[in-house]
């Protein structure tokens, strides 16, 4: 045996004092005091600077556990996820102004083999290509602060994407304890449904904002029109436009004939919609006057700023070949189509955006929402690099989604620190009650430390201890 690796050094038994704080606002979610005091050590794990953590790596290096331990907490623990991240929401409810954004997206847990829930070949944005992995779609609370470096932002909920072929399989789902009530839902209704779970919790948000991979959905679009749920989406270049004034023409009586016309057999003429035109093809043809400059934030290069040009504009669907009762023809409400392209002498490809905002939203406005959903790669960069998103190593539906409740709690631990005046005072219980906490205004102003969560002061806050001297396997090895 490997006499290296049995010297694995340790966190110490004692909990972070600002975590144990932390911490007692969800204690009475957990029946039992083993539960509780193993959620304390996996989040202790999660906070260190372990290069991997799991319940084998996090028992090997952090005090008072085991894998077996931890892994009961995942499995087999009487504790309701949905009911902790609930709890964790409140929390942070009460430090987080109103008048945010929800931003809506996915990301991609890479795996090997078949048998962990919900893994599929399909594209993984975290490889950038097709791949064997797992989809989550999350929810993220962002401050209405968007000329700041880091606005306050933190996850609401995240679900597993289940793929179509995973809720058709009854045998795999009951291995991997999929609950027999969940069906099959698109990656857009997973969506709605974080946005319905964040509505009921009151987080406080007006404005949706999400990628193309959602807004080039018109049915998606429809679904937040019908929840009375302002927008700011991504689209491709190829997504439908009819124009206000093309439309009108459309609908307007034709022209009574001065004589009587004969009229034919068949079926009369029916109505035709308005052109439907790309919003690429609708944005090139403005004249280059419209193209204005915007600057909505500082970079880590600098102020980050685009050409930007927008007009008024229907999503639609169909074409003039269909009549305006085809069920491929479908025209939204009038809201904006903002498009952007790099300054002169810059590189880059052009980017759309569609959104329900009214007609007397500023440009700025919509630019700065546009670009309000980096806070939430920012969270799944942080949350994978920093606290394990990716790392869960089971393969039931229950243990994973115990694993990112734990993920977010951590993370929103660390958000509610880097809120906190610095140094903080020394009290007993470590940090103060949780509604002594207050933002300081130049929190969000700070550029994010390198390497590390950018989070203002924050990092991995528990080391793993490193003695100067050798211990013994029976020191070092948690049992």
């Amino acid at each position: 045996m490997n006499k290296d690796a049995l010297m694995v050094p340790r966190a110490g038994s004692e909990p972070l004092p600002e975590l144990a704080a932390f911490l007692q606002a969800f204690a009475p979610l957990f029946r039992y005091r083993q539960s509780w005091h193993s959620v304390e050590r996996y989040l202790t794990g999660l906070l260190t600077d372990l290069p991997r953590k799991n319940c084998q790596t996090i028992a090997a290096a952090v005090a008072g556990t085991s894998t077996e331990r931890l892994q009961h907490l995942l499995t087999d623990a009487t504790w309701d996820p949905h009911a902790l991240d609930q709890a964790r929401v409140q929390v942070l409810i009460a430090h987080s102004p109103a008048g945010g954004s929800l931003v809506l997206d996915d990301t991609g847990l890479p795996k090997q083999g078949q048998a962990s829930v919900g893994v599929e070949q399909q594209y993984c944005g975290t490889l950038g290509k097709q791949g064997n992995c797992q989809i989550v779609g999350s929810a993220e609370y962002v401050a209405d602060a968007p000329q700041t470096s880091i606005p306050l932002h933190w996850p609401v909920a995240a679900q597993l994407y289940v793929p179509e072929v995973w809720a058709d399989d009854p045998p795999r789902r009951h291995r991997a304890h999929v609950p027999d009530a969940l069906a099959f839902a698109s990656k857009t209704a997973l969506a709605l449904t974080l946005l319905d779970g964040a509505r009921a919790w009151g987080v406080p948000f007006r404005v949706v904002v999400a990628d193309a991979g959602y807004g080039d959905a018109p049915s998606f679009l429809a679904a937040l029109e019908q929840r009375a749920a302002p927008y700011v989406c991504a689209v491709d270049k190829t997504f439908g436009i009819r124009l206000p004034d093309e439309l009108r023409a459309a609908a307007a009586p034709a022209p009574v004939p001065p004589l009587p016309v004969r009229r034919g057999r068949g079926q009369p003429k029916k109505a035709r919609p308005a052109p439907r035109r790309s919003a690429a093809a609708v944005l090139a043809a403005l004249p280059e006057h419209v193209w204005q400059t915007v600057s909505w934030r500082e970079g880590t290069k600098g102020v980050l700023q685009k050409q930007v040009a927008a007009v008024r504009a229907h999503w639609a669907t169909g074409s003039p070949r269909h009549s305006v009762t085809h069920g491929r023809v479908s025209t939204g409400p009038e809201g904006w189509l903002l498009g952007e392209r790099s300054l002169p002498g810059h590189a880059g490809e052009p980017k759309y955006y569609f959104s329900s905002l009214p007609v007397d939203t500023p440009l700025q406005r919509l630019v700065e929402l546009a670009h309000a959903r980096w806070t939430i790669e920012q969270f799944y960069e942080d949350a994978k690099g920093e606290c394990g998103l990716d790392e869960y190593q089971g393969r039931r539906w229950d243990g994973l989604h115990r694993h990112v409740a734990l993920v977010m709690l951590a993370y929103s631990f660390l958000v509610l620190h880097s809120l906190l005046p610095h140094p903080a005072p020394a009290t007993a219980g470590g940090l103060p009650p949780l509604g002594s906490f207050s933002a300081r205004p130049d929190a969000a102003r700070r550029p994010p430390p390198s390497p590390g969560l950018a989070l203002p002061g924050c990092g991995p806050m528990a080391a793993r201890d490193r003695p100067n001297q050798d211990l013994s396997a029976s020191q070092n090895l948690t049992k």
